[in-house]
């Protein structure tokens, strides 16, 4: 097959992991430092030409530490010239946005060579807060021009959510694993062991991932059971169900186009081609999902990347889902199609964000990364990305295969999402309701804290609500409460009747 010579490929990928021992009398390792590693690890294989090609440089949006301009320090740091830079907006979506972007740019003729980059070191910077020091990292002058964000944002939660401090992930994802349960009818045993033998399954693969930050084999007795290296952070997740950020993670990602890759001579066996894309969003507001355990967006987006590519799920041979959470894994592969317990076609490749780490919004290019390196010694399969940021708000797809399409092909299907129903979501509600879903937060101590709890009401609008004493949010772990009844007053505090 003849290939548009304005076909994007991705033709370089690298990962880096650091262990070293955080040493407060010496300099940390920096954000930076393991950007500029892990760029140099993608280009030794492609060639050094490669990396002096690099016109335009988009890093993924960095947490640990707080650069002017990360794109223009990590150019200057690989002795580039003439290129420009960009910055991404936060959310475990925007590695596989950036990618669907610079393949239409590069499809389109507005930039040659593209390097995408991110970067993570949470574990030293807490590591080192704990030694009573703090994480330094390369500073810029004021004058530094700030850098353009490649992405546009979408808020993390609406307003009844910050009403009642519902606020972080490791309370808003086990409020979807309930309403799983609920939807599928589960007993609360029943449910404890599948979810963590699903994670097991996460576990094993990580353990065959050479770039994974946790190789130890996991069981699902391990995982499922709280202890004191594995105490319960908001039921019914315990630590090793959360997303593992205390690890410092770098991922960096080349694309250009088939006519620049075979000038720059890069061998076509390390070629990976994207095929597709799609971006979309469900609800920032969690209150106005249609239903708790359903991603309209992934349904949607994840379908229609397949359906661009002509491909159907069953066509495809490697899957990465996103896996901050067990609920994020199990709704995606719900939409989508996928069996969760297929041992021919597990859902990662990688070990998930728990065990192969999570380093905030850089994970999926660790992911594209991985799965990159699994084509390429499979040639002629295919691979699905999905990316997730928010709390199971943001969504990004992406098709690859080392064999070519007929053209990259990307869309934006926010316009069908938004066409889907969604639910009333009431701020100030008061009055008697069920409880739709719920999750009981713990303090480091394994004692239950309060419990945050969705409420469907009389005319099934929902609201949410915070049972604030800890006496009576044991009871939400002691007892099976769906359906129960729920006192709900103006100021979002609750109990049950």
């Amino acid at each position: 097959m003849t290939v548009d010579p304005r076909t994007p490929v991705l033709i370089a990928y690298g990962q880096v992991n650091h262990r070293d021992e955080i040493n407060a009398e010496t300099r940390s390792v920096e954000p930076l430092d393991l950007m500029v590693t892990a760029t140099q690890q993608a280009v030794g294989t492609a060639g050094a030409q490669v990396l002096e090609a690099v016109t335009d440089i988009r890093v993924v949006n960095i947490l640990s530490a707080h650069y002017r301009n990360p794109g223009l320090l990590l150019g200057e740091r690989l002795n580039l010239s003439e290129f420009t830079a960009s910055y991404s907006s936060v959310g475990g979506n925007t590695p596989q946005t950036l990618v669907n972007k610079a393949c239409l740019d590069i499809q389109q003729g507005r930039t040659g060579v593209v390097l995408i980059a991110g970067a993570e070191t949470w574990r030293t910077r807490t590591g080192l807060k704990k030694l009573g020091a703090r994480l330094e990292w390369t500073q810029q002058d004021n004058s530094v021009p700030m850098p353009e964000i490649a992405d546009t944002d979408v808020p993390m939660a609406g307003d009844a959510e910050i009403k009642i401090k519902l606020d972080r992930p490791a309370f808003v994802y086990p409020l979807f694993e309930q309403a799983l349960r609920i939807a599928n009818g589960e007993s609360v045993e029943d449910h404890a062991n599948r979810v963590a033998e699903l994670w097991a399954r996460f576990s094993a693969v990580a353990a065959n991932n050479p770039n994974a930050w946790i190789r130890q084999p996991v069981t699902a007795e391990e995982i499922r059971q709280p202890s004191p290296q594995n105490r319960m952070i908001s039921w019914p997740y315990t630590k090793l169900m959360n997303s593992n950020n205390m690890v410092d993670q770098g991922a960096a990602l080349i694309l250009t186009s088939v006519e620049q890759a075979r000038r720059l001579q890069v061998p076509e066996e390390r070629w990976v081609f994207p095929h597709t894309g799609t971006d979309a969003h469900d609800t920032s507001a969690i209150a106005e999902r249609d239903e708790l355990h359903r991603s309209t967006a992934i349904r949607i987006g994840g379908a229609r990347a397949l359906e661009l590519a002509g491909l159907r799920v069953d066509d495809v041979d490697y899957v990465d889902l996103y896996s901050c959470f067990p609920s994020a894994v199990q709704v995606a592969a719900a939409e989508l199609g996928l069996a969760v317990d297929d041992p021919a076609r597990p859902l990662t490749v990688t070990g998930g964000l728990t065990f192969a780490g999570g380093p905030w919004s850089n994970y999926v290019t660790h992911s594209i990364a991985t799965m990159a390196e699994l084509l390429v010694a499979n040639p002629g399969r295919r691979g699905l990305i999905t990316a997730n940021g928010g709390f199971l708000t943001k969504h990004s797809f992406g098709v690859y295969s080392t064999e070519p399409p007929s053209e990259f092909r990307w869309e934006d299907v926010q316009p069908e999402v938004d066409r889907e129903p969604t639910r009333h979501g009431l701020v100030d509600w008061e009055g008697v309701g069920t409880v739709e879903s719920w999750t009981t937060p713990f303090d480091r101590d394994g004692n239950p804290e309060k419990a945050f709890l969705a409420v469907r009401t009389a005319d099934d609008s929902r609201a949410l609500a915070v049972i604030t004493d800890p006496e009576a949010a044991a009871a939400t772990v002691r007892e099976d409460v769906a359906g129960a009844k729920v006192a709900v007053a103006a100021d979002g505090s609750a109990v049950l009747q």
